[in-house]
């Protein structure tokens, strides 16, 4: 008797880490079809545009709204996520009367080679033709929340001379800052990973990674010399705040270098304070 329940209970727990695999490769992508993000501006008078751009056999997918003779300004997502992060952002009239808009699914992420991370570097190298492709002879913003934050940071330096003006929200910017946690890397290269429910994977894979990332790219804050605006809450408990403060000072050959403390605030600012970041984002022209 007492080996049948061992055997019942062994081929219970079997089902249920049969059913959670299969569920985890299943949500928690944080990403929305093409279709349905067409139709759900269109249901708000907004034309979106869905694109793929092939760079080095990896697809970089992104999404644009507004006139294309108008200043752009890329968003850049944190982790994990996608371009959908800054939806309600590309239907803002006041900024569409101002910018042509394009937010990306950063590599790994929503459409673009989902669950395939990269570094930061590599990143880079993916969406940098992306600014060339869409060039048109106007300012260029780049917006960052999170770990978007670092990435805008590296693409200005990868591309010295087009970028106008940096916009970091709530940016782990600070390798002082990051303290990677030790179980990330039991989650990786190893069949624990098909655990990992989603978007959370790439995820888990990049974070681990970010404290070598933010180290390459130190010696880089230098090489910024466009406007610089570091947002942050001071009750951020997942980036801490300390980045901003770093922020402030390691632009030393920025054009300008603005701060703005949301007091109360934790990391969500873009959705929680959207009416403070959409005022910044209306005074970058």
């Amino acid at each position: 008797m007492r080996n049948n329940k061992i055997t019942f209970i062994g081929k219970g727990l079997l089902l249920f880490l049969a059913g959670w695999i299969i569920m985890a490769q299943s949500c928690m992508k944080f990403r929305i079809t093409d279709t349905k993000a067409v139709q759900s501006f269109a249901e708000k008078g907004i034309t979106l545009t869905t694109a793929n751009l092939t760079v080095n056999h990896r697809t970089l997918h992104y999404t644009k709204t507004g006139n294309d003779s108008l200043p752009t300004i890329f968003f850049i997502h944190g982790s994990p996520g996608s371009w959908e992060a800054f939806a309600a952002y590309m239907q803002d009239a006041a900024l569409l009367s101002k910018y042509r808009m394009v937010s990306i699914d950063r590599p790994g992420f929503g459409y673009s080679d989902f669950r395939d991370a990269l570094p930061l570097a590599q990143q880079s190298k993916v969406i940098s033709p992306l600014f060339q492709f869409l060039k048109n002879g106007r300012p260029v913003y780049l917006v960052g929340h999170s770990l978007g934050g670092p990435l805008v940071v590296q693409l200005e330096a990868d591309n010295p001379g087009m970028i106008d003006a940096l916009v970091i929200l709530a940016g782990s910017i600070d390798v002082a800052e990051e303290k990677p946690e030790r179980w990330r890397p039991l989650l990786m290269n190893n069949p624990l990973q098909y655990l990992v429910p989603g978007a959370m994977r790439p995820s888990n894979e990049e974070l681990w990674y970010l404290k070598k990332d933010l180290t390459e790219l130190k010696p880089r804050f230098t090489e910024i010399k466009s406007r610089v605006y570091l947002i942050h809450g001071n009750k951020d408990q997942l980036v801490p705040y300390g980045n901003l403060l770093f922020g402030a000072k390691a632009f030393t050959n920025a054009k300008q270098v603005d701060t703005l403390t949301i007091p109360g605030a934790n990391h969500f600012i873009p959705w929680s304070h959207y009416g403070v970041i959409q005022s910044v984002l209306m005074r970058l022209r």
